[in-house]
């Protein structure tokens, strides 16, 4: 079945060659409403320490005034404060959450527990004028975005105008610039028996979902609501993995969020580990088709072969390999010669 299908998946997800340097990313985020979104970050960190991406920038999707200052902060602990960031404004859940107070905690010595600059996401340029500024200068067709939280910022961008970063509209410059939109978002299969529901990312600004499903003009790889439910993170791993520190921003996140035993599925990590490492055979692809965004939220993936939608697959093997390449990745130390 793979073998049919792989002219079809090289069509319609473009690979990065072995040569070809790494994955240029744009990680877009809903940090501060579930945990997953810190372990995402905390892979793209292992990813880049080990050369496989290099992380261009973050935008969240999250509309309070912590959540970029926590981007910020663990940014800066895995040595790279410099990536930067962009907020939604006018956004979905303007609540403060769980743990996004970490980035207001003191350490013992009276300055932050986790170093950042960024204090307040009132201070941050606004998502959409920095995705139009960074898209601007990459190279055409050479970049990847992973988004795991609503679909706000993507759906504004390919609406945007023409601005001093480029003279192209925002679908445009998506087009030329961008070779893969890999998402978390919507559900292709049941879960323990439901087979019809409207997934948080998709119905938290169903608006923006539909918009961003019916025009957005590269390749999507979709990953539902079904592939990380069904690959949690090791409680074990959050109890021990990272305590080559103190304390570590991303297992004070977890333990913030839902004590361990709690075993957290992982489902924004999927679609970072796809868009970077798409044919390491950690998850298999639908055949293609076009997605279709229901009135409640609802996600439909229709059989086209021309079709530019796919979405992941985990058999129960593959959960099993991630789940241990999730543990082994997310819970790396930061590479000490950081800069590179």
């Amino acid at each position: 079945m793979l073998t049919t299908l792989l002219p079809l998946i090289l069509m319609t997800a473009p690979q990065t060659p072995a040569d070809a340097g790494p994955v240029r990313l744009i990680f877009d985020t809903d940090l501060g409403n579930d945990v997953d979104d810190a372990l995402a970050l905390g892979l793209i960190h292992a990813l880049q320490s080990r050369g496989k991406c290099e992380l261009l920038a973050v935008t969240v999707t999250k509309d309070h005034e912590l959540a970029a200052p926590l981007v910020d902060a663990i940014n800066h602990f895995y040595g790279r404060g410099s990536i930067p960031i962009g907020v939604v404004r006018d956004g979905a859940t303007p609540d403060q959450g769980k743990f996004l107070g970490l980035a207001t905690e003191m350490g013992p010595g009276g300055g932050p527990r986790y170093p950042h600059d960024l204090r307040s996401g009132n201070d941050a340029p606004e998502a959409v004028t920095l995705l139009r500024r960074v898209l601007a200068g990459q190279p055409d067709g050479s970049v990847v975005i992973a988004q795991v939280g609503f679909s706000t910022n993507l759906a504004r961008l390919i609406e945007s105008a023409p601005d001093d970063a480029s003279p192209l509209s925002g679908r445009e410059l998506v087009s030329k610039k961008v070779r893969l939109l890999s998402i978390m978002a919507g559900a292709f299969a049941p879960v323990d028996g439901q087979e019809r529901f409207g997934e948080y990312n998709v119905v938290e600004d169903l608006d923006a979902a539909r918009s961003l499903v019916q025009g957005w003009p590269t390749p999507i790889v979709f990953s539902g609501f079904e592939v990380g439910n069904a690959i949690t993170y090791p409680a074990a791993s959050i109890e021990r993995d990272f305590s080559y520190v103190d304390r570590h921003p991303i297992a004070e996140a977890y333990q913030g969020y839902e004590p361990t035993p709690h075993e957290r599925p992982t489902w924004d990590l999927t679609s970072v580990l796809y868009g970077v490492e798409p044919d390491r055979g950690y998850f298999d692809l639908s055949p293609p088709g076009r997605v279709v965004v229901d009135d409640d939220g609802h996600t439909r993936h229709l059989a086209d072969p021309e079709g530019p939608h796919r979405y992941l697959i985990a058999s129960a093997s593959q959960v099993v390999r991630v789940r241990e390449a999730f543990a082994q990745l997310v819970s790396q130390p930061p590479d000490a010669r950081e800069g590179r």
